[in-house]
């Protein structure tokens, strides 16, 4: 499984990601969000593997976004979703509600949560397993970054894009 965030319209590298998604085979991409404005969803048509995204804080015209997305085969709405991958319930967030977050780490049954808008990359198990991808864009830490998640091993990996 891949794991994206903050794409904040970074053209060159959301293509320099999804070409490392498709290198590594994934079957399935968790998008948290902030991909900015809806142009950027043509630049996934490249993606070989189906998505399953939410919507980030500072995400525009999401009507638009979630039409461009569904018409490419992409599940992209609202800010959250509940995902089942194998055995594997998954919460998908961007994370810009810290209460929320914070409640799904403590109090959820979920197995994994994803999430972004810090656009600091980590794998942290405390009482859940929280991945944050980091961020694509590679704006605010410098590091353009993606996650890999191993749904048998269950185990992360956080790659840097460039």
């Amino acid at each position: 499984m891949g794991i994206i965030s903050d794409i904040h319209d970074n053209l060159p590298m959301l293509e320099k990601a999804i070409a490392l998604l498709n290198s590594e085979n994934v079957e399935i991409v968790l998008c948290a969000g902030d991909y900015i404005a809806p142009f950027v969803t043509s630049h996934f048509e490249k993606l070989n593997a189906r998505m399953v995204g939410v919507f980030g804080n500072n995400d525009a015209e999401r009507q638009i976004l979630r039409d461009r997305f569904r018409d490419m085969g992409f599940d992209v709405d609202g800010v959250f979703k509940s995902v089942k991958i194998g055995s594997l319930n998954v919460a998908l967030l961007h994370g810009h509600d810290r209460e929320l977050l914070e409640s799904l780490i403590k109090f959820s049954s979920f197995d994994l949560i994803v999430h972004g808008h810090t656009h600091k990359a980590g794998v942290v198990e405390e009482e859940k397993l929280v991945i944050n991808p980091g961020e694509v864009c590679g704006y605010l830490s410098g590091k353009p970054t993606i996650a890999i998640f191993d749904t048998e091993a269950r185990k992360a990996r956080i790659l840097n894009i460039i």
